[in-house]
């Protein structure tokens, strides 16, 4: 009987022991992280039919393991829209084939690659690529229409030199019901058609721009007033000075700062 009481504390005392320490079950992907206390209460002596009683704290943390995944960085193109870029690209020559490319990937994309697609397209100079992006895009049912993006393809469009496909592209921003009061979208995209000395979309961009209720700031007439003097036309940019004045009066010290500026640069 002592003998049998001895083997039986004995295996009590391992398993008190094995119990104590950290369990890992890595193929469940389920993890014990600790065993905070394992006390054992003193023992009264055995019988063959009675074993030690324990009292047991412990902490159980059960993970997943899909939370291990650091998130994407903001901006970060996806798999996904890496592979449609790839796959448009490809396709760009033969309008059938860039057909399915687009009924197989792109319309398939969730908003935010849809709209990496068209930036990256941009970024990579690829204009009419881009242009039948943008084009796929406004059919989408969340489409709200932005001017930033708008400048942004203008100014891809206008650097290839497609400024038939400018004229479109504006056509269509003038068309935009819903056009949002954006001044620095605006001023970009006055910044681009100036760079490009296309005068005439300048002066809409600027009607439109107080059609939609974004009132210019001195961004907006440094942008105009500059341009068209660096240019010669000294004409256009008296217009646009008796319009500033409406706004700030009859000095304009704004404009002469940044010409200052710009010298020193």
């Amino acid at each position: 009987m002592n003998s049998t009481a001895t083997r039986i504390s004995s295996l009590s005392s391992s398993v008190c022991s094995s119990l104590s320490k950290t369990l890992d079950f890595h193929g469940s992907g389920l993890r014990m992280v600790r065993v905070h206390h394992l006390d054992r209460v003193p023992q009264k002596p055995l019988s063959l039919v009675q074993f030690p009683s324990f009292k047991m704290g412990m902490l159980i943390v059960m993970r997943d393991r899909g939370k291990n995944r650091k998130p994407l960085q903001r901006g970060r193109v996806s798999i996904e829209a890496i592979q449609t870029v790839q796959a448009l690209k490809r396709a760009k020559n033969d309008s059938n084939l860039l057909e399915r490319v687009f009924e197989s990937k792109f319309r398939r994309l969730i908003k935010s690659d849809m709209i990496a697609v068209l930036r990256d397209l941009q970024r990579q100079n690829e204009a009419l690529l881009a242009l039948q992006v943008f084009e796929d895009v406004r059919k989408e049912y969340w489409y709200k229409p932005q001017v930033l993006i708008y400048a942004d393809l203008i100014t891809v469009l206008a650097s290839n030199g497609l400024f038939e496909k400018v004229e479109l592209v504006f056509l269509d921003l003038k068309m935009e019901n819903r056009l949002e009061a954006d001044t620095d979208g605006f001023n970009a995209l006055l910044r681009t058609l100036m760079e490009f000395g296309i005068y005439r979309l300048s002066m809409e961009c600027f009607q439109l721009m107080k059609k939609v209720g974004c009132e210019p700031d001195e961004s907006t007439f440094r942008i105009l007033i500059n341009g068209l003097d660096s240019k010669g036309e000294t004409g256009l940019s008296a217009i646009f000075r008796q319009e500033a004045e409406k706004y700030f009066g009859e000095h304009l010290e704004f404009l002469e700062e940044k010409e200052e500026i710009s010298l020193s640069n």
